[in-house]
C-alpha cells in the first residue's frame, strides 16, 4: 500500500474529493495502461513521460475543486478523478476528462 493513503477508506470508483486531491497524485508516480508514466510534485509541477520522451507541464484546482492540468503551450484541461481499489487497498486514480468523458487509469508504482 502507498504510505500517504494509508488512512484513506475509499470503495472502487469512489470520487476523489477536492481535499484529497492533491494526496492522490502525488503520492507516489502513475503508470498508464500504455506504458507511459507520470510524476505530480506538491509544487504544481508534473513530467510526463511517453516513449522516453519527457513533457513538463503544471496541475491545479481550479474553483470549482477539480483537478486541471496545463501543458505549454496552450493546452488545458479539467478531470474528475475516482479511485481505483483493488482487493481493498487503493490502487490508482482514474481521470475522466470534462465535457470530452475519454477517461484513463493511472495505478501507483
Amino acid at each position: 500500500m502507498v504510505e500517504a493513503l494509508k488512512n484513506i477508506h475509499a470503495v472502487d470508483g469512489d470520487p476523489v474529493t477536492e481535499g484529497y486531491i492533491p494526496t492522490a497524485v502525488t503520492a507516489q508516480g502513475l503508470v498508464y495502461d500504455d506504458g507511459s508514466t507520470q510524476v505530480f510534485e506538491s509544487s504544481g509541477a508534473t513530467t510526463y513521460v511517453e516513449q522516453g520522451r519527457p513533457t513538463q507541464g503544471k496541475w491545479y484546482i481550479d474553483d470549482d475543486g477539480r483537478f486541471c492540468s496545463f501543458w505549454p503551450p496552450s493546452y488545458r484541461a479539467c478531470y474528475d478523478l475516482n479511485w481505483i481499489v483493488e482487493e481493498g487497498r487503493i490502487a490508482g486514480v482514474r481521470f475522466t476528462e470534462l465535457n470530452r468523458g475519454s477517461s484513463f487509469d493511472g495505478r501507483y508504482r
